[in-house]
């Protein structure tokens, strides 16, 4: 019962207040206070998608419908108060490519998704439209996405014509648009929705020099086989924190690009996927700028990597202070992975001079199963060495019964504290 219905239903009873007995009357008078005061203490006003004209079918396109619904809630201002945009439940909303743009007078939105919201299947919607985006909230500040409905942006459309996995296809493309794009959304949040199947990226948080996004209690899934459907991507941004979340996709479970600082990433349940990734980075040749980076009390199960920074020789700049902490690892084929060299084939990049400086990285309390023979490896370059490393208790053994596990280094500095195994491949540390 909603609490218009609950007040409805107290009055009710208080007009009947001669059959009442003294306390419960009481009573029902006391709860309908709180409950006015409530109200006064936080106001707040409903926009219901369908009263704008959206059809909760999954067929009628509702772009338009969501964007009135958006222009109202975001042009009104309640003082001391919510503006709140409703997407029923039990009903499915197709949406064409769409931003919501601010700034918006309202000093809170609630996006309260409760229903399903769907992408066009077919990558012919968006014909002379960026490619790059599904849906897009910029220049929002309190914006709070939540509630228990999902967002699909049924993909397969897109995976079937990746040239990454059909690379003779003629008209592959690569590519594909992210199913929510957040930029320079200050103080926002999402938290509570299941994401699925993304043509690519699920969530990426372009914060482009503002702060404070939290990611939590969120289920993003997409299949073991879907190319570059990254769970989260997140670039330019700094105090960002993912929480209390699962996520199991194609690729990267969170991946952390340039320009990133105080990135916080904790009780998360990665896989498949390839793990947690800082990179890459230094593609173009750019300098990058990433540091202080947590992740804490995640688990691995069956993914491609665990913890991984990857950088190319080409890249200039760092990235340091750098902390993975309380991490599980089952049947991971990396659970620990450090690659100055990456390349798109690997091995096919000509050793370079410049390089993206690494150092000061931690990994304490991690502990699980190798699906391979190398648990640990610090692939750094020979021109730009890893320094500061450190490992505390480690303790990785193989998910083959009977198989040993080892470690495998080039120019990395460092030190061990307490157990570590496998056995840890070391220059001499080097602060």
């Amino acid at each position: 019962m909603g609490l218009g219905k609950i007040k409805r239903e107290l009055l009710r009873v208080l007009s009947k207040e001669v059959a009442l007995g003294a306390t419960c009357f009481a009573f029902v008078v006391l709860m309908l206070r709180l409950l006015c005061s409530d109200v006064v203490a936080v106001k707040s006003e409903v926009v219901d998608v369908l009263d704008f004209g959206a059809v909760g079918d999954g067929t009628v396109d509702s772009s338009e419908a969501f964007l009135k619904a958006w222009d109202l809630v975001c042009s009104r201002e309640i003082e001391n108060g919510v503006r709140i945009m409703l997407v029923p439940e039990n009903q499915t909303f197709l949406l064409h490519p769409v931003t919501f743009n601010g700034p918006c007078k309202a000093k809170e939105i609630k996006f309260l998704i409760m229903g399903r919201i769907i992408s066009p299947i077919s990558p012919k919607t968006w014909e002379g439209l960026d490619q790059g985006k599904w849906l897009m909230f910029r220049g929002v500040s309190g914006l709070k996405i939540k509630g228990g409905g999902e967002i699909n942006g049924r993909g397969w459309g897109w995976w079937n014509q990746s040239c990454r996995y059909h690379p003779h296809l003629e008209g592959c493309t690569s590519l594909a648009p992210t199913a929510m794009i957040f930029e320079s959304c200050k103080t926002s949040s999402l938290s509570q929705v299941r994401l699925v199947n993304s043509s690519q990226t699920h969530t990426h948080v372009l914060i482009s020099g503002t702060n404070d996004f939290i990611v939590d209690d969120v289920v993003i899934t997409a299949p073991e086989t879907s190319p570059n459907t990254d769970g989260i991507h997140i670039s330019s941004a700094s105090n960002i924190f993912i929480r209390n979340s699962i996520i199991g996709t194609g690729d990267d479970c969170v991946s952390i690009g340039d320009h990133t600082t105080n990135i916080h990433i904790s009780h998360v349940r990665c896989g498949p996927g390839h793990g947690i990734s800082i990179g890459s980075l230094g593609r173009a040749g750019n300098f990058v700028q990433v540091r202080n980076i947590r992740v804490n009390t995640v688990s691995f199960k069956g993914t491609t990597n665990g913890a991984r920074i990857k950088t190319w020789q080409v890249g200039k700049g760092y990235v340091r202070g750098v902390t993975f902490e309380n991490l599980f690892f089952d049947s991971v084929k990396n659970p620990i992975i450090i690659d100055q060299n990456y390349c798109n084939v690997r091995g096919a990049c000509r050793e370079l001079e410049t390089g993206v400086k690494v150092r000061d990285v931690v990994y304490k309390n991690l502990q699980g199963t190798s699906s391979t023979e190398v648990a640990i490896t610090l692939n750094c370059s020979r021109s730009v060495s890893c320094t500061g490393l450190l490992l505390q208790s480690v303790l990785l053994k193989s998910s083959v019964t009977g198989k040993n596990v080892s470690s495998t280094c080039i120019n990395a500095h460092g030190a061990a504290i307490g157990v570590v195994q496998p056995a840890p491949c070391f220059q001499d540390f080097d602060h």
